[in-house]
């Protein structure tokens, strides 16, 4: 019995000695390396300004699309819709964004994979997809996601309802 009671006194020295290793070997890795650096360069956009240039640029090619309100409360996000010609909306599309690209100094964004491509400029990245062959007789339909990283115009996003201001009673002694 004696060693039994021996092993577990021993068992909580062991745990921190093996706490207080591990806490000394990530305390390098765990420093203070300074304020992170920004998401985007360059002056906010404001959703107004990007909407009109990437219609302008669809446009350019044919493609013709309207701005869906936005419904997200608090994120900046637009979406652009229309419809195109089968045979012809992808080298559209992807005409569209090598003017953006050419033009007005959008980049290309990350691979997402898939039937995607993206474009960002500033603090917004542009998310365009590619949906295949639609059904005959039926315009395939052109959908571009707009979203902003932050610091850009929100006017077109809902705001919080405004209340009356919170003001503390004071109390008495």
């Amino acid at each position: 019995m004696g060693r039994r009671h021996g092993r577990a006194a021993l068992a909580p020295l062991v745990m921190a000695a093996l706490l207080a290793a591990s806490a000394t070997a990530c305390a390098p890795m765990l420093r203070d390396l300074g304020p992170l650096p920004p998401r985007f360069t360059g002056p906010p956009l404001s959703a107004d300004a990007v909407v009109s240039e990437m219609t302008s640029v669809l446009a350019a090619e044919g493609i013709t699309v309207r701005r869906e309100p936005s419904g997200t409360w608090g994120r900046c996000t637009e979406r652009l819709s229309g419809r195109h010609e089968p045979q012809t909306v992808d080298a559209a599309l992807k005409a569209a964004l090598a003017r953006a690209r050419s033009e007005h100094g959008w980049q290309t964004g990350p691979d997402t994979g898939g039937e995607t491509l993206t474009l960002t400029k500033g603090n917004w990245t542009a998310v365009v997809g590619f949906h295949g062959e639609p059904a005959q007789g039926i315009q395939a339909p052109v959908v571009m996601s707009l979203i902003c990283l932050d610091g850009g115009d929100t006017s077109t996003a809902p705001t919080a309802p405004s209340g009356p201001a919170f003001t503390p009673v004071p109390t008495s002694p």
